[in-house]
C-alpha cells in the first residue's frame, strides 16, 4: 500500500512538472547579466578545454548555461538560465528546469554548454517549444 502511494505521488509529481521539463525561452531578469555569465563560462570553457575552442568554431550555434542550480533530497529540481550564441553573438535566451527523484541528497551549481553542429539541429531548437536531453540516471561531478 505504501509503495502504490510512493508510485502515485511521484507519477503526479511527473505529469504536474512535465510542462516545464525542457529548455524553453527564458524569462531572464536580466539579459545583460546572463550575457556576461554565459560569455564569462564559454571563454572558461576555452581557456581549459581548449579542443572546445575549435568545436565551437564549427558549430552553427552554442547554448551556455553558465550557473545551473540542483537541489534535492529524494525528490529534486533544477533551474538555470542561458543564452544561445550564433556566430558570438547572443541570439536568444533560454532556461533549463528539471525535477527528479531517487537516492539524492544536497546542492550543486553547474555550468553547461550545448554545441549545435549542424542546421537541422539548430532549427529543431528554433522550432520546438522546448526540447528534451537525456531521460535517465546522471551523475554530475
Amino acid at each position: 500500500m505504501c509503495k502504490a502511494r510512493l508510485v502515485a505521488g511521484v507519477l503526479t509529481l511527473v505529469f504536474v512538472m512535465a510542462p516545464w521539463v525542457s529548455a524553453s525561452p527564458a524569462l531572464a531578469a536580466s539579459a545583460a547579466e546572463i550575457n556576461k555569465d554565459a560569455s564569462a563560462a564559454l571563454a572558461k570553457l576555452y581557456e581549459k578545454v581548449p579542443e572546445a575552442r575549435t568545436l565551437g568554431a564549427q558549430a552553427k550555434g552554442i547554448l551556455v548555461f553558465p550557473n545551473i542550480v540542483k537541489a534535492g533530497f529524494l525528490f529534486g529540481g533544477q533551474y538555470g538560465e542561458g543564452v544561445l550564441f550564433k556566430r558570438g553573438k547572443h541570439a536568444g535566451y533560454f532556461n533549463t528546469i528539471a525535477a527528479s527523484y531517487g537516492l539524492q541528497a544536497g546542492v550543486q551549481s553547474f555550468g553547461y554548454a550545448l554545441f549545435f553542429m549542424t542546421d537541422s539541429a539548430l532549427a529543431y531548437l528554433d522550432k520546438s517549444e522546448g526540447f528534451e536531453i537525456g531521460v535517465g540516471p546522471s551523475i554530475v561531478v
